[in-house]
């Protein structure tokens, strides 16, 4: 089709010792998410019911950082597919986009001769 895309565009991805320092980080998160985790596993077992609700949460909180790390590795990466580009604009509002063209670039003009005329 005429008018149609057919290149991909390329996508970023963090590299080089930032991506280094993102990976680290994230390791360092997931082993404190895991001795946490077990450590609320031993209280919970030992008879602190509190325990239970983070026996759960530590878990969700490393899945929270993976998906963290993931959206550093990939900012332009989208979960959802592109929008559509806009229609044209509708023949019966050109004149008024005409008209607000014109006044901006008076508007503009007059600006630019106050100025040189403050100076």
């Amino acid at each position: 089709m005429e008018g149609e895309k057919t290149a991909n565009p390329t996508r970023t991805r963090l590299r080089g010792a930032a991506a280094v320092k993102t990976h680290l980080t994230l390791a360092a998160g997931l082993l404190v998410c895991a001795a946490a985790f077990w450590f609320e596993v031993g209280r919970a077992l030992g008879g602190n019911t509190l325990s239970w609700a983070y026996v759960f949460e530590w878990p969700l909180l490393g899945g929270f950082a993976v998906y963290m790390w993931w959206k550093v590795l990939h900012p332009d990466a989208e979960g959802r597919p592109p929008k559509k580009p806009r229609a044209e604009l509708a023949p019966e509002y050109s004149g008024m986009l005409a008209a607000w063209e014109q006044h901006q670039s008076e508007l503009a003009a007059q600006r630019q001769r106050e100025d040189g005329i403050s100076q």
